[in-house]
């Protein structure tokens, strides 16, 4: 499809929790030592927190990911600033759609976002811009998305055997990872 509209751009949207204590499940060969993943725990009054949310996109033909990290838990507010984040970018890019697939998160689902959509479309139809074309995988199938598998081995990537990891270098290593620029998160407004 996009390879016969270049104006077009086919993207994948997830969400995940990127934590600073949690690790995740891994298998290792080692001649010598196994590799030991240490227990962490941070600290109940550390300012940074446990973990922080991140929205990604991934552009299976360009092998792409652009990422959003939230203050806060996904909600619709936050998604439509990702979708809006999402819109200016691709317009720069001189794209006319992005034809957005992702699962039937409530965030994705909310009146909100369905009326935000559908005014930004309005919007950049009239003025010109980047207009997003959602289309939803089927419920409970996250194997549709091959972003699922992306932010597993990122996980496995990024991980601090020994220590605890601050907020800005979990992000910058999952940025890193990805190739991706690392952005300021969004904020969650206060409700």
């Amino acid at each position: 499809m996009t390879a016969k509209h270049p104006d077009l751009v086919l993207g994948f949207e997830d969400e995940v929790w990127w934590s600073r204590e949690a690790q995740p499940h891994m298998h290792a060969w080692s001649d010598d030592k196994p590799l030991r993943l240490v227990e962490k725990t941070v600290p109940a009054k550390d300012p940074e927190g446990k973990a922080i949310a991140c929205y990604g996109l991934y552009v299976p033909m360009a092998h792409h990911m652009l990422l959003r990290f939230v203050r806060g838990r996904p909600v619709s507010v936050v998604t439509c600033a990702f979708l809006a984040w999402l819109a200016t970018y691709f317009t720069a890019q001189g794209k006319r759609a992005l034809v957005l697939i992702w699962d039937n998160a409530s965030w994705h689902v909310s009146q909100a976002v369905q009326e935000w959509i559908t005014a930004h479309n309005r919007r950049a139809k009239q003025e010109g811009g980047c207009r997003l074309m959602i289309c939803r995988l089927p419920s409970k199938s996250p194997w549709l998305n091959p972003m699922e598998p992306k932010w597993v081995h990122g996980k496995r990537a990024v991980v601090e055997p020994a220590r605890v990891l601050s907020m800005s270098d979990l992000m910058q290593r999952v940025c890193t990872y990805y190739e991706c620029e690392l952005t300021d998160p969004i904020a969650q407004p206060d409700c």
